[in-house]
């Protein structure tokens, strides 16, 4: 059995190492070129990396194209991607996703000014009433997806510990008890299964919870433009909250200070110009080159992992028995997805590959990153004696992106791959309709779709609030649990990566938020409009997920559901993200 990660991210001359010199420029940036990983000395990298990796197995004992065995016997290593350069899976939860109005519905051509509303509507006491019931759980089991009994967490004292969406679901419940009218039936409140009272609470438990409603309330003031209140409700959260305490804590910290941001945009004590001064620091183009923090990010949190394991596995059944495979990358970044691919297909014997192509699509400026990862991905397949060529398909303007800038060979299979691309395309609807025609005129065989299944594109100010709460709760309560002893890397993740969307969904409107998720919902209703169908994920596909979340410490809180034909993988049931495969028809 082949060590998968362990080849992609081993070294070729034990002699040499490889190192990424390009990094922030800027001095505000400094603090994090200080950090230090272990294995950094070892690697000639950013550390950590190939470490995680080797948890992995290839196995050829599996049937054909199986990624992973779930044993952990090693065996020589290969030429190894890492010598070629870092992976970047391109994990850009929150970031920056420029606008394409799809509220509820798909994309349509051209995009609608956002009008936010001006008052806390019974639809987001819903949203409120959806959360507080909690997300059904599931596991991977014999061969299907089976519900997971939830055991109470409990602390070394064997006390009831509640997690951060626990708390915000319990925030909630209250908040909207007291919201509610003495009409308003209860029902669901009255079956909580916390109720209302703080019976068996730690007093820490008791004051994140304190704390969080009057973040919510906080929210309805702005909501209903009652920014002075809002403003005495904000010190206080302000007050009680910071960047180094509970997840609680921090993430109240991060929402107040987006409030704040928002209410002096409203009231205008702040232009645009002056809350975007001095924001030299841009997520999304910081997140296309490895740097140590998100380095050190994708190795401890499951979501990335899962999500690649899953969709090449996906492409690997529908390519079984293509000898020339073209595989086109809407956001190829590092590439190192498919040094995960070339590894399976070189050990497909009975049906060798005649030509492996890939073709990388770039819209933006950093054509030397695409190169770079070509050269490596060249170089790896030379290692495994794939015949492989690389091609970039360089598009400075979407408006502009054709069927005949792609070389194709009518011999071969072709498999699209978008790895939280389309997203970013939301708020320019005229671009992701032209990326779609393109892609159905090349008629692929299969397309495979990974996105952040969250909703953070309601026109509704308050709804999108509470979708982005309980969001990133998930998300600080994960990175509590998966970075411990690393407090310092998790501090740069929040401040710099999270807190930018955090900002950016709650602060803005317009063509200013550009942080604009939506649900599988959504885009399955957009997909249908060229002719796409959704196909099953395999039993094997399934048991990917599955099997690599056992590879993490914190593995156990990965939860996976099913929305039709899509695997949406999540923490402690709270939606994360979503993998699916699509057929043109």
């Amino acid at each position: 059995m082949e060590d998968l990660y362990h080849v992609c991210f081993s070294t070729v001359d034990e002699n040499s190492s490889s190192s990424n010199d390009i990094f922030w420029g800027s001095e505000e940036h400094n603090e994090i070129k200080k950090l230090h990983f272990s294995g950094a000395e070892d690697h000639g990298v950013y550390g950590g990396v190939d470490s995680f990796y080797s948890n992995f197995e290839f196995s050829t004992d599996y049937p054909s194209g199986y990624l992973i065995s779930p044993n952990q016997e090693k065996y020589h290593q290969q030429q190894s991607y890492h010598d070629h350069g870092d992976l970047d899976d391109n994990l850009q939860f929150d970031m920056v996703s420029p606008p394409l109005q799809f509220d509820a519905q798909y994309p349509t051509s051209g995009t609608t000014e956002d009008k936010p509303h001006s008052t806390f509507p019974l639809a987001s006491l819903e949203i409120l009433k959806n959360y507080g019931k909690g997300f059904k759980r599931f596991s991977y089991e014999g061969k299907s997806l089976q519900p997971v009994v939830d055991s109470v967490a409990t602390d070394e004292f064997g006390f009831r510990k509640l997690s951060t969406e626990d708390i915000m679901r319990i925030a909630g419940t209250r908040f909207i008890k007291s919201s509610s009218s003495e009409s308003e039936p209860l029902t669901f409140l009255e079956t909580h299964p916390y109720g209302f009272s703080f019976s068996g609470f730690s007093d820490e438990e008791k004051d994140d919870v304190a704390l969080s409603e009057s973040l919510l309330a906080c929210a309805e003031k702005v909501g209903h433009q009652q920014f002075e209140r809002a403003r005495k409700l904000l010190s206080h959260c302000q007050s009680l909250s910071s960047k180094t305490g509970s997840p609680v804590k921090r993430i109240v910290h991060y929402f107040a200070e987006a409030l704040l941001h928002r209410i002096d945009r409203e009231t205008g004590r702040a232009s645009s110009k002056d809350l975007h001064k001095g924001q030299s620091f841009d997520p999304e183009e910081a997140a296309k080159e490895l740097n140590p923090a998100i380095a050190a990010f994708y190795e401890a949190l499951p979501f990335c992992q899962i999500s690649v394991f899953t969709a090449v596995q996906a492409i690997i059944e529908d390519i079984a028995e293509a000898k020339k495979i073209h595989v086109i990358d809407l956001e190829i970044r590092k590439g190192g997805q498919w040094a995960i691919l070339m590894q399976a297909l070189e050990s497909r014997h009975q049906c060798p590959v005649e030509l492996l192509k890939i073709t990388a699509i770039e819209s933006g400026t950093t054509r030397h990153i695409v190169e770079d990862t070509g050269k490596r991905l060249k170089d790896f397949a030379q290692g495994l004696n794939i015949p492989f060529s690389f091609n970039i398909v360089m598009v400075p303007d979407l408006l502009h992106f054709k069927e005949d800038l792609f070389e194709i060979d009518p011999e071969e299979a072709i498999a699209v791959y978008s790895q939280f691309a389309l997203r970013a395309k939301i708020q320019q609807s005229d671009q992701l309709e032209i990326i779609m025609r393109v892609i159905r005129t090349l008629n692929p065989n299969v397309m495979v779709v990974s996105e952040i299944e969250a909703n953070h594109n309601s026109t509704s100010f308050v709804n999108r609030f509470i979708e982005a709460l309980f969001f990133f709760s998930a998300f600080f309560d994960c990175l509590e649990a998966c970075m411990k002893g690393n407090e310092k890397t998790r501090m740069i993740i929040e401040s710099l990566y999270f807190s930018h969307g955090i900002k950016n969904i709650v602060a803005t409107e317009g063509a200013e938020r550009k942080t604009r998720n939506v649900k599988i919902d959504v885009w399955r209703a957009f997909f249908s409009r060229f002719g796409m169908v959704e196909k099953e994920l395999s039993t094997l596909s399934l048991y990917q997920a599955d099997l690599v979340s056992k590879r993490f410490p914190c593995g156990s809180s990965c939860t996976f559901d099913k929305n039709g034909q899509c695997l949406i993988v999540g923490w402690k049931g709270t939606p994360i993200s979503s993998v699916s495969v699509w057929k043109f028809i």
